[in-house]
């Protein structure tokens, strides 16, 4: 059986084992990470200086309105806020000056025209990637906080955001040789992606150094190997992304709250051939619903089933990554 840090009964039992979990270097390293992106966050925020104020030209439901917001400060989940409750709960993601996505908790840098998109929209296609990326990232938390301490976890990537492919999907090594999940243990991985989406947890994001970024990734060997080429792209920056204490790189942007993310299921892990050195390479994939959007439970089941087939999307090789995170842009720019 796969061995995780809570098992939790399956099928018909009620009762549940908790496995005792001790302190660990894994464990020492988010905790690293965690620190380091509150500092550099709480730096940034002091930083700002003199406070300038901006006007955001909001365009939408119940009707438009200007709003006066602070400079890099202010974010369009503020202005959803001094709009109404009803808004600001549902926006998954902003639109500025009709042609920029933006996250929802990323703070505004200048006077602009502001959307709130939804899942509901005419033109979902936007909030759908959005969606599917931020799906993707939270698989690599889930693999992250999942496994016991002594199976080593290495996240590689995950690619652009493909909604027809039929999953989205986390690439990473884990120390486990030939490991092929059971029904049983899938529906552990989901439960336990379940109760992490339904605990609401705000994703924030951050820009931070090219330097930083090697520093808080400095334990893992494909995060630092691909932050050049992202920075070389990206003004020098690297965008991370934040959830509970999951850190990771992303070009973003991604919804505003796990709790905008109604059914989802880790629907197959299968074991790639890679020439990556190291451990094996496993393929996280899984299929979500937002929770504004009502499917019944039989054509959801035919999602899972599609869901179970191999992603077709680029396997990694030591020479190129195929990866939302920014690396290797031409092919990742969708």
């Amino acid at each position: 059986m796969l061995k995780i840090r809570n098992i939790y009964t399956l099928l018909n039992q009620k009762s549940s084992i908790n496995i005792h979990r001790q302190l660990s270097h894994a464990t020492d390293e988010v905790n690293r990470q965690n620190e380091l992106f509150y500092l550099e966050q709480k730096r940034q925020r002091e930083n700002v200086g003199r406070i300038e104020k901006i006007e955001i030209q909001y365009e939408g439901v119940p009707e438009n309105a200007t709003l006066v917001m602070n400079k890099n400060i202010s974010t369009p989940y503020d202005c959803a806020r001094h709009i109404n409750e009803t808004i600001s709960k549902r926006s998954a993601v902003a639109l500025l000056n009709g042609d920029t996505l933006w996250h929802m908790h990323k703070p505004l840098p200048d006077s602009c025209k502001l959307e709130l998109l939804h899942f509901k929209i005419d033109q979902p296609i936007g909030v759908n990637k959005a969606f599917w990326r931020t799906c993707s990232f939270l698989l690599g938390a889930l693999a992250k906080q999942t496994f016991k301490d002594n199976v080593e976890v290495i996240l590689h990537s995950f690619p652009s955001p493909n909604v027809r492919s039929g999953s989205f999907i986390y690439d990473l090594q884990l120390s486990l040789n030939d490991w092929k999940p059971t029904n049983s243990e899938l529906k552990v991985l989901s439960i336990e992606l379940i109760k992490f989406c339904q605990q609401s947890h705000v994703i924030e994001t951050l820009d931070v150094s090219q330097d930083f970024a090697f520093t808080l990734f400095k334990e893992n060997k494909h995060k630092t190997q691909q932050i050049p080429d992202i920075a070389a792209h990206n003004n020098g920056k690297i965008t991370l992304f934040k959830v509970g204490k999951h850190v990771d790189i992303s070009k973003g942007p991604m919804i505003a709250n796990t709790d905008q993310i109604g059914r989802i299921s880790v629907t197959n892990v299968i074991k790639l051939v890679s020439d990556i050195p190291g451990n094996p390479l496993y393929r996280f994939q899984g299929v979500a619903l937002p929770s504004s959007i009502v499917l019944n439970h039989f054509a959801y089941g035919l999602i899972e089933e599609r869901a179970k087939k191999l992603n077709s999307a680029r396997i990694p090789t030591q020479h190129g990554f195929n990866s939302d995170d920014n690396s290797f842009v031409a092919q990742m720019n969708v």
